[in-house]
């Protein structure tokens, strides 16, 4: 028997904190073997797209419990087909996928030797796909990407949390400044404006 509960039941608060917890502890072993393989395919400037995916992603996503991984997904198609030389832009993106566009567009406009482009960006963002779809699975309306990247940024990254959920309300546009690399010898931290580490 299924009880529908009201999306501020502090039953389902407890709850969704919970598989949060334990589908970041499942991420984050994953999600540290596609930054290696993404790392040797396109370098530093293929990590910093994928890292702007997960910083715009989770800030969009950290307080909505009705967001999907299919969202995710189809805003990643959607700037990997921007990013075509072909592309006729036909009809309206969805909300968060036009999001992520302008979040990329801004970055490039900023930094634009530090980021994947038209170049390499097709086969990052390619990759991306792949990795997301694995981790949410075949179940039509799954959050598992998304809860697994939102409890391991909260429970690996929390003060970048805390930054990027301040940013968002604020209704500013986030920067992978405030960068989350998964903690490796081979892929450093970025010491940033958001970041609250302390030598």
């Amino acid at each position: 028997m299924r009880v529908s509960c009201p999306l501020d039941c502090a039953y389902l608060d407890a709850g969704s904190g919970y598989q949060e917890k334990r589908l970041g502890e499942q991420f984050m072993p994953v999600r540290r073997e596609f930054y290696r393989e993404i790392s040797e395919v396109g370098g530093e400037k293929a990590v910093a797209l994928y890292n702007l995916i997960e910083v715009v992603t989770f800030s969009y996503f950290h307080g909505r419990r009705d967001g999907q991984d299919g969202e995710v997904v189809t805003a990643i198609q959607a700037l990997r087909r921007t990013l075509s030389p072909l592309h006729v832009p036909t009809t309206p993106m969805p909300v968060f996928a036009e999001h992520l566009k302008k979040e990329y567009e801004t970055f490039k406009k900023q930094n634009p030797q530090q980021i994947a482009d038209v170049s390499t960006a097709p086969d990052v963002l390619d990759r991306a796909l792949t990795f997301v779809s694995g981790f949410s699975g075949s179940d039509f309306q799954s959050r598992r990407f998304l809860s697994g990247l939102v409890g391991y940024v909260k429970m690996y990254h929390p003060e970048i949390a805390a930054h990027l959920a301040k940013q968002h309300q604020a209704g500013h546009i986030v920067l992978p400044g405030q960068s989350f690399m998964p903690p490796a010898a081979t892929e450093p931290h970025t010491h940033g404006p958001g970041c609250a580490h302390h030598h």
